[in-house]
Order: C-alpha cells, then structure tokens, then sequence
C-alpha cells in the first residue's frame, strides 16, 4: 500500500500542520473567545444573583409592610369596634332616657285621665242619684199619690244604689 509507506515521508509535515492548527485554534478560541464568553457568563451569572438577591429584598420588604398593614388595620378594627361599642352604648343609653321620659309623660297623662275618669263617674253617679230620686218621688206621687221629701228619696236611692 502506497499510502502507508508515504506516512514516513508526510509525518512530519502533518505533525507541523497538527500543531499550526491546534495552536491557531488554542490561541484563537481558547485565548481570544472563550476568556470572553466566560465573562459574558460570570456577569450573567452575577446579574442574575444580584435580581434573585434584590427580588428577595423586596419580598422582604413587602412582607414586611404586608404584616405592618395587618398590624394596622387590626388595630384599626379594634377602634373602630369599640367606637360602636361607644355608640351602640350610648344610643341606648340615649333610648332608655328618651323611653323613661315617655314613660312618666304617659303615667302622668294616666294618671290624669282615671282621675277625670274618677270625677266624671262620681258626677255621673250623683247625677243619676239626681235623677232617679226626682224620678223616685214622681212616681211615688203618681202611683201611691203620696209626696216623699226629696232628701228622703236621695237616700233611698243611694241605698238601693250601694247596696
């Protein structure tokens, strides 16, 4: 085979030609290229560390504000319970003085009502005493013809009438 017995010969020239390349793409790429892509890397990588870092500090923060909100409203909550408590307190408070005052203008008005009741009756009852002694002594002057004195027949009358 004539190859092989050619390699002696080109050996060396394709060893010479081994190294030219192998050292061009040596200094070329990982001289010249990669160095730049490792930095391209490494600033990528650190980018993204300081957004992961800076989004954690934010989180943070927000976490933060976020509890400093619950605290707040809690307390907000809180007063604002107990300003109704206060006010629910105090309307009725308000409602038991309104409903007292009422309540003494109504016994009063009761009050004064039975006793013009009372009067009325008691005028009443001395009105129909009134009357049915007059009525007493009419009909005893017209049935029996005899006359009866009219302090006589209010008496009889109250009798009969509280008896």
């Amino acid at each position: 085979m004539p190859q092989i017995s050619q390699l002696a010969e080109t050996y060396a020239s394709q060893v010479f030609w081994l190294l030219i390349f192998f050292g061009f793409i040596f200094f070329v790429i990982g001289r010249g290229m990669v160095p730049k892509v490792m930095a391209t890397v490494e600033a990528r990588d650190s980018q993204i560390a300081a957004d992961l870092a800076a989004a954690e500090a934010a989180r943070s923060a927000a976490d933060a504000e976020e509890e400093a909100w619950r605290i707040q409203s809690g307390k907000q909550r809180g007063e604002a319970l107990a300003l109704i408590s206060s006010a629910k307190a105090e309307a009725a408070k308000a409602s038991e003085i309104r409903l007292a005052s009422a309540q003494a203008k109504i016994e009063a008005r009761v009050s004064e009502a039975e006793t013009r009741i009372a009067s009325a009756r008691n005028g009443a009852l001395k009105e129909i005493e009134k009357v049915a002694a007059d009525a007493a002594t009419d009909i005893a002057a017209r049935l029996a013809g005899v006359t009866v004195d009219a302090k006589a027949a209010q008496a009889a009358v109250k009798e009969a009438l509280n008896g």
